[in-house]
């Protein structure tokens, strides 16, 4: 039951033990409100949060470690974890990993904050994609370091404007200033595209940096979350250079929970051991540190994997409901790209309408969407949508709700009802 002056949530039946009437604001990061639909943040429905297996997970940990587990942690974090992370990593990528690789952060967001502090200066470049994760890239602007965009096509980043960019920052011309510190993109299931980057992409992206000795950060986020049954994902960056000169960064947000507050980093051992060095972890050893004690439970029970199972299968029947609704409209002039993976639908639109116009047609039919815009330039007006956060009954009904506001048609709403 929702308490009163909470407002009514935007999604469907949660699972036992979510406490729905908890989510408000003040206590979740944002809420929308009662009757709009939100398909603009990347989050996952309270559905799909795994409250009674964290739960358990917590309680484990608890009884196998003790007070170990209420103490501080080892620096690049509790070895138990590590040691999962590198094997899984192992697998995936076809390439050997240890945990002397991993670091454990505290999310792809804390990640960013310290390699932008630790492997940067102020006033040095990174290199972003053209369109790219726009709250990792103010991160490192708030770090004081300058982005610069490279363009982007339909497979990802392109080497031969990488390689331009490396030139123009090594000569402080073109637009470039200072040393370049790393460059930054998300080539699995990018954000917010959908985009997933082919490997003799990414090989030749690897050869451009390894020219001009310049360190890549890899975003996956979304690396574990293929919604496809044909062939996986190419191996990560990463993995493809043997874990040198890249960092991949993971993150449990995107599969356990944001509310975890729990990532991690694999790079090579060198450079792994200079970042847990820093002084964040000196001072107060290992980022949740019990934390990681539950998770490496789940990982190593195959509680994680099968959770995954399930999780995979929630988001492809979302991105299929939404994705085919919004086919379905033959008089909506957009594109749309089936993504393999992640959170998000792509939409380049053709209405005639400015993206402006297109964001207050879609507010006023109840629908929150986030301007193409916000993740760099785009050639046409474009949305980001998000699949994530709504079961497939209210997708197919945002998707009623643009297409009506897009097209001219009247809106399915009632203003301040019931979604």
């Amino acid at each position: 039951m929702t308490a009163a002056g909470e407002g009514t949530l935007p999604y469907g039946t949660a699972r036992p033990l979510s406490h729905t009437r908890r989510w408000r604001r003040g206590v979740v990061q944002e809420v929308a409100p009662a009757g709009v639909l939100d398909l603009g943040p990347g989050y996952l429905e309270p559905a799909l949060l795994p409250v009674g297996l964290v739960r358990d997970a917590y309680a484990r940990a608890l009884e196998e470690y003790g007070a170990a587990a209420l103490g501080y942690g080892h620096d690049p974090g509790a070895l138990p974890l590590r040691a999962e992370l590198a094997a899984r990593a192992t697998v995936r990528g076809r390439s050997p990993c240890g945990p002397e690789h991993v670091v454990v952060t505290a999310g792809t967001s804390q990640a960013l904050h310290l390699l932008a502090t630790t492997l940067a200066r102020p006033g040095d470049t990174v290199l972003v994609e053209g369109l790219g994760y726009d709250l990792g890239q103010r991160i490192l602007g708030d770090c004081a370091l300058r982005l610069r965009r490279v363009a982007l096509d339909a497979s990802g980043m392109v080497p031969e404007a990488l390689r331009r960019a490396l030139a123009g920052t090594a000569r402080g011309g073109e637009g470039g200033t200072g040393r370049t510190a790393f460059v930054y993109l998300t080539p699995t299931h990018h954000n917010p595209t959908g985009a997933t980057m082919p490997l003799e992409r990414r090989l030749r992206l690897l050869e451009a940096a390894a020219e001009h000795g310049v360190l890549v950060v890899e975003d996956d986020a979304y690396g574990e979350l293929g919604l496809t049954d044909g062939p996986p994902a190419p191996p990560p960056l990463a993995a493809l250079a043997g874990h040198r000169g890249v960092v991949r960064l993971g993150s449990f947000s995107k599969t356990l929970g944001p509310g975890l507050r729990l990532g991690w980093l694999v790079t090579e051992p060198a450079l792994a051991e200079r970042i847990a060095s820093h002084g964040l972890f000196r001072s107060g050893g290992s980022l949740n540190h019990i934390t990681s004690l539950a998770v490496a439970g789940l990982l190593s029970d195959g509680g994680y994997d099968r959770h995954l199972e399930m999780l995979r299968a929630g988001l492809r029947a979302r991105r299929d409901a939404l994705l085919d609704a919004l086919r379905e409209a033959a008089d909506l002039p957009v594109r749309i790209s089936r993504p393999e993976g992640g959170f998000f639908l792509w939409l380049r639109c053709g209405t005639g309408l400015g993206e402006d116009e297109l964001l207050a047609r879609a507010e006023r039919a109840g629908v929150r969407v986030t301007a193409g815009s916000r993740f760099g330039g785009t050639r046409e007006p474009s949305v980001r949508l998000a699949y994530s956060f709504n079961p497939p009954p209210l997708l197919e009904r945002a998707a009623r709700r643009l297409t009506q506001a897009w097209s001219g048609g009247p809106p399915d709403r009632q203003i301040g009802g019931n979604p």
